[in-house]
């Protein structure tokens, strides 16, 4: 059986103690794709941003915050896992500086971004030749054009579309691209029946055996 490490969820990029940007991921295809694994008996490292979404107990779950934070124990589990699903919608900007306390209201707010690091493509990097990459992506018309040029500069093995939809909800629909830019498969349903399903896709374009599927 594989260890399988899944990022869920989002995360924060503070503006100042109390305000932050985030968005509505909710960690439930990560609670799903945790249970089928499990399942099927592999071991499974959460890292998750916060949610209210509750994870199988065996899964081995780290919170994180923010996506700098997301990433520093991504890394730290990286070596010990065989696969890596990143599900997590972490922020891809955050302010340039965090203000101290909580800024007045009739101060007004103008914010200054800079981007964050990016998590699935750093852990590609690093990753050795024997582990694999799944990589979702988020595209509001369903266009896969963004979602071909991600796989190629996060260096995934495969990456997962779906569209604004899937935000938050039971039910999603995905379609699956493999590095050569190839469709490899296509599913939809409840995010339980998409999870073994999208299992099953990643342990036979892998040859992942291993994954019980």
């Amino acid at each position: 059986m594989a260890h399988i490490l899944i990022t869920a969820g989002p995360t924060r990029a503070y503006i100042d103690d109390v305000r932050f940007l985030t968005n509505a991921s909710s960690g439930r295809m990560a609670a799903a794709l945790a249970a089928a694994a499990i399942a099927k008996g592999n071991t499974v490292s959460i890292v998750s941003g916060p949610v209210s979404v509750r994870y199988p107990a065996e899964a081995r779950v780290t919170s994180a915050i923010t996506t700098g934070d997301m990433l520093k124990k991504s890394l730290t589990l990286l070596p010990r896992v065989d696969g890596v699903i990143a599900t997590a919608a972490p922020c891809d900007f955050e302010p340039k500086q965090r203000e101290k306390g909580k800024l007045p209201r009739q101060r007004g707010l103008v914010l200054d971004l800079k981007p964050t690091r990016d998590i699935i493509a750093t852990l590609a990097r690093q990753a050795k030749p024997s582990q694999w990459m799944v990589a979702f992506a988020l595209e509001p018309d369903g266009d896969p054009a963004r979602a071909l040029k991600k796989i190629t500069a996060k260096k995934c093995d495969l990456i997962v579309l779906n569209d604004l939809t899937a935000l938050d909800t039971p039910t999603t629909a995905v379609t699956v691209y493999d590095h050569s830019h190839k469709l490899v498969g296509q599913q939809a349903g409840t995010k339980i029946a998409v999870a073994r399903w999208l299992l099953k896709l990643i342990a036979s374009h892998s040859g992942k055996s291993e994954l019980g599927c």
